[in-house]
């Protein structure tokens, strides 16, 4: 690992934390407007800390009011459920020991994820790692907190494009990786599933029938084959 490749690591963590942290203003003014108030708003940031699951369960908190609680709670745990996933990728990669497990289980999200598997030495993907994971948790609580305390400042956060941050960011990781036919199969197909059965689900469950198309495809490895035949017809 050399010292060049590990700041290039810094940098790419660092800039994928800045984007998406910014979308925790959008995330704060939109709780406080679902009708919690400062400090819950930044205690939910503070100790559910998934983008997704956190934005579903003020979704659904603020169409249903208190009654609705029950299946605010039930869609950010279906959207949750990919970080166990995520848990199991990146347990070669964090190593052994409990407190270093503890504190690996709580900066596993899309975002450190994504920049930990994309490198290819092990030092590497554990900086990437825990720099994206600890840079994102701190910017997108302070802007959680400025989110929350200038909710009705700001107005509607998708003037802002502060919707689009996150979802950018991820794209900039993912489209290096889009290099095979399998890959970008996987992510066709993926959305096409996703979009399709948005609006007749609720939250989380067209994030896991997506996963399931990848999981297939991986499991059966169909478009892998094909490459591999073709590598082996080369002279």
């Amino acid at each position: 690992m050399t010292t060049e490749s590990s700041r290039e690591v810094w940098r790419e963590g660092l800039g994928v934390a800045l984007a998406t942290s910014a979308y925790g203003i959008s995330f704060g003014a939109l709780a406080v407007a679902a009708g919690l108030d400062v400090w819950q708003t930044c205690v939910l940031s503070l100790v559910m800390f998934t983008g997704g699951s956190q934005f579903a369960f003020i979704g659904v908190l603020a169409s249903g009011g208190i009654s609705a609680l029950p299946s605010a709670i039930a869609s950010a745990a279906l959207l949750g459920v990919r970080n166990v996933a995520y848990g199991m990728r990146m347990s070669p990669i964090i190593g052994r020991g409990f407190w270093r497990r503890a504190a690996a289980a709580h900066f596993t999200i899309d975002e450190s994820t994504a920049v930990a598997i994309s490198q290819s030495d092990p030092r590497l993907s554990r900086v990437g790692f825990w720099v994206t994971g600890i840079g994102i948790f701190l910017g997108w609580n302070v802007m959680t907190l400025v989110g929350a305390l200038l909710g009705d400042v700001l107005g509607d956060p998708k003037t802002w494009g502060l919707d689009a941050a996150a979802a950018a960011a991820f794209l900039a990781l993912l489209w290096p990786r889009l290099k095979r036919r399998q890959a970008v199969a996987v992510g066709v197909a993926a959305a096409v599933v996703a979009a399709s059965v948005t609006p007749w689900l609720m939250p989380g469950i067209p994030v896991l029938l997506a996963a399931v198309v990848a999981i297939v495809v991986g499991w059966f490895n169909w478009l892998g084959r094909d490459a591999v035949r073709d590598a082996e017809a080369q002279p």
